[in-house]
């Protein structure tokens, strides 16, 4: 009887620590990382501008490609969000 009792505990065990060890970023993670790059990119976009509508900074081409990298990154930011509010629906519109 004890043989059966360790092997049945055994496997929980096993999964238990497998959860507590699994420190992996998940999705949701990433997601605030996009959305605080973004951000960033956003900021440093308005800054520059700023910087050269003032005269403090008259390098145009680094600004045009900071407005660029932060257009692009909201561009992504918005097309991810629209495909997990798709799927959000998708799962809605499921019947169990």
């Amino acid at each position: 009887m004890q043989g059966v009792a360790k092997s049945g505990a055994a496997p929980l065990q096993m999964l238990s620590s497998a959860v507590r060890r699994d420190t992996r970023p998940g999705f949701a993670d990433h997601l605030k990382a996009t959305f605080v790059n973004t951000n960033n990119m956003q900021f440093q976009a308005k800054t520059a501008m700023e910087e050269l509508a003032t005269g403090r900074n008259g390098n145009i081409h680094e600004t045009l490609i900071s407005m660029s990298k932060a257009e692009t990154s909201f561009k992504m930011l918005m097309q991810v969000r629209n495909k997990v509010l798709n799927a959000y629906q998708e799962i809605q519109r499921m019947q169990f």
